[in-house]
């Protein structure tokens, strides 16, 4: 049997380590084994053993903030333990801290050999996914150096520099080698007849390019109270309704996730700020779309994410082109990662700019929180990144050329650059993939809001009357020309996007969810195409699925091919209720939220797109992450729609 991994976040820092709190550094898996920051492992191996071996596990890891699990020496049924291990871990900003109790059961003295074997190996987190590309690191070098009261690993580059530091209290008896690299921490522990000793290790983390002064925490349970607190704050005020205590729950641990996915990010004045992150393991770094949309969810309960997400983002608006960033002036970012690999340019993801949508949702969420909070200060402020925005999408975004938002394959980066952005995610209901431009329907949903939200900006904070009509007016016609060129009257129903020579892209999908969001489609056809998403091809009892069942381009456990995606339904309950469809909203938002109770209240990334009806319970999707941010929003944009109906 495979040993799970467990999920430890805080922040930009997160552990995955087994049922036994070990860390294995194996390969592979839906989760990468190790202790991350900013996208590199600091610690690839943590192994404990008790007398020269593995101790068996009692009681594994339970999911949960804290790594909690009593581990025993391996026996018989007449060999009772001599002694029993209480483990206990927790991550902070840069740190992972473990305390260990060894309990004699033993009326007598008793010694112990404990050893915990360390390593660190700096790898890129990019290193680690399923694709098993090999990336070359000319002139590395790996050093390890003992101290007094552990071991510091350090990585080097050229300028680029990382480092791990362990240390114990009370120090270990001796550093050993082991012939790999890593280093055995060894304790010789003498206890009374039931005698207790306790260790505590802990690990500093620093990333290259780390200036802040870091200090690591006492204890997990000192962790654990940070974290806590941190979770507080995000759910105190925060009205849940009564008459539905499912709900409430869901939206409960939503708040308090969110609060472990906020990451650093710097504002355009140099101010230090904290954002969602997409999600962990894979996505614990700021993904535009991904904190846009979350903070458009929380922003009736939370409005601070959605302040600092839009200055983060407006700090590293494109300016200029680039080829391999795909970046264009006035586009907002799709990814930001601060590894190895991204500094020295061997994946382009530093300041990635592949997402066609990114830029019309920063608009929409500027508008939506000066409307919801009534601050003008923060759009006079991004006035320029939002005149900039406006200006990508007419100019390269291809509004004024084409007549709709496009993007083209990414070589190097992603082919598809909406929020089905795997390969061959846009696709004909055959699964045949559209050559050429793409014009997604969902990002067109999006420019229209877009130009809308943005003409009102202008209107009412910038005194900008001409600028504002103009908006309206290339609002309008982007809304008559989709409702011309989208819609398929075979099946009263939008095409999933149109391929470069204008070509309906047939297959049916959840995104014309979206555009009852946005608003973009006229009320007959908006309630034709709510209606539609409910039939039973499409809802799947837990949530409507992303492709139709029937079309032979449907699985159940493709990414974005069948299965069902909390936040895509978020977005369409909130369409729906827009659309005064307000039964078709809450028969959405309550099988999301079966959903969510059946998995602890926590919502995952995406699930399988089987149905209710076969599968009483909801079916995982293999390689979803665990903590997603939009995940965690989407029980509040629920609340937002049908309240606790």
């Amino acid at each position: 049997m495979t040993d799970r991994h467990h999920l430890l976040v805080y922040g930009g820092t997160f552990a995955a380590v087994g049922d036994s709190g070990d860390i294995s550094g194996v390969r592979g898996g839906g989760s990468p084994a190790g202790l991350f920051v900013r996208d590199a492992r600091h610690l690839s191996r943590w192994q404990l053993t008790v007398d020269g071996a593995v101790p068996e596990t009692l009681t594994p890891v339970a999911d949960g903030d804290t790594a909690r699990c009593v581990l025993v020496p391996r026996g018989g049924r007449n060999e009772p333990p001599a002694y029993t291990l209480f483990r206990e871990q927790a991550v902070g900003d840069g740190s992972f801290v473990e305390s260990l109790r060894v309990t004699s059961n033993r009326p007598v003295p008793t010694t112990v050999r404990l050893a915990v074997t360390a390593d660190a190996d700096f790898t890129d987190q990019f290193e680690l996914r399923s694709d098993h590309r090999t990336y070359a690191k000319i002139g590395a070098v790996r050093s390890r150096q003992v101290l007094d009261s552990g071991v510091e690993f350090t990585y080097q580059r050229g300028e680029w520099r990382s480092c791990t530091t362990v240390t114990a209290e009370p120090a270990p008896d001796g550093v050993e080698e082991t012939g790999t690299g890593a280093r055995r921490l060894v304790w010789t522990l003498d206890l009374e007849p039931h005698g207790t000793a306790e260790l505590t290790l802990r690990v500093m983390a620093r990333p290259h390019g780390e200036k802040r002064a870091l200090r690591v925490p006492r204890s997990p349970a000192a962790l654990n109270d940070q974290l806590i607190a941190a979770e507080g704050e995000f759910v105190e005020g925060v009205a849940f309704p009564t008459g539905w205590p499912e709900l409430a729950a869901a939206c409960a641990r939503g708040l308090a996730d969110l609060a472990s996915l906020q990451v650093p990010a710097t504002g355009p004045d140099g101010e230090e700020l904290r954002v969602p992150a997409a999600g962990a393991p894979w996505f614990l770094t700021l993904l535009g779309r991904d904190a846009l949309l979350t903070s458009l969810f929380a922003l009736p309960y939370r409005p601070r994410p959605a302040a600092a997400t839009l200055a983060a983002l407006a700090a590293v608006q494109a300016t200029e082109t680039g080829t391999e960033s795909v970046a264009q002036p006035g586009k907002i970012v799709h990814e930001v990662r601060h590894g190895e690999l991204a500094h020295f340019g061997q994946v382009p993801y530093g300041r990635y700019y592949g997402s066609v949508d990114a830029t019309p949702l920063f608009l929409v969420l500027l508008g939506a929180y000066v409307e919801q909070t009534g601050d003008t200060a923060l759009a006079r402020r991004l006035e320029p990144n939002a005149r900039a925005a406006i200006g990508w999408m007419l100019d390269h975004g291809g509004l004024t050329s084409r007549g709709y938002l496009l993007y083209r394959a990414d070589q190097g980066g992603l082919a598809n650059q909406n929020w089905k952005d795997s390969p061959g995610a846009i696709c004909s209901a055959d699964g045949t993939r559209p050559a050429g431009p793409v014009m997604a329907a969902g990002a067109q949903g999006y420019a229209y809001d877009a130009l809308r939200r943005t003409a009102w900006i202008s209107r009412t904070v910038w005194q900008d009357e001409v600028y504002a009509a103009l908006l309206e007016q290339a609002a309008g016609d982007l809304r008559d020309r989709f409702q011309r060129d989208f819609w398929m009257p075979e099946h009263s129903f939008p095409a999933l996007a149109l391929d470069g020579n204008g070509r309906q892209v047939d297959a049916l999908a959840s995104d014309a969810g979206h555009l009852l969001w946005s608003g973009l489609l006229d009320k007959e056809y908006g309630k034709v195409v709510g209606r539609r998403l409910l039939e039973p091809d499409f809802f799947s009892g837990w949530g409507v699925r992303t492709l139709a069942a029937g079309q032979p381009a449907y699985h159940p456990l493709s990414y974005h091919r069948g299965s069902v995606w909390p936040h895509d339904n978020a977005l369409i309950t909130l369409g729906l209720a827009r659309y005064g469809l307000h039964d078709e909203a809450r028969t959405v938002a309550h099988g999301l939220v079966d959903a969510a109770t059946a998995t602890g209240h926590r919502l995952p990334e995406v699930l399988a797109g089987y149905g209710r009806e076969t599968h009483g319970e909801p079916v995982p999707y293999p390689h979803a992450c665990v903590r997603e941010s939009r995940s965690a929003a989407a029980p509040l944009a629920l609340l937002t729609a049908v309240g606790g109906a």
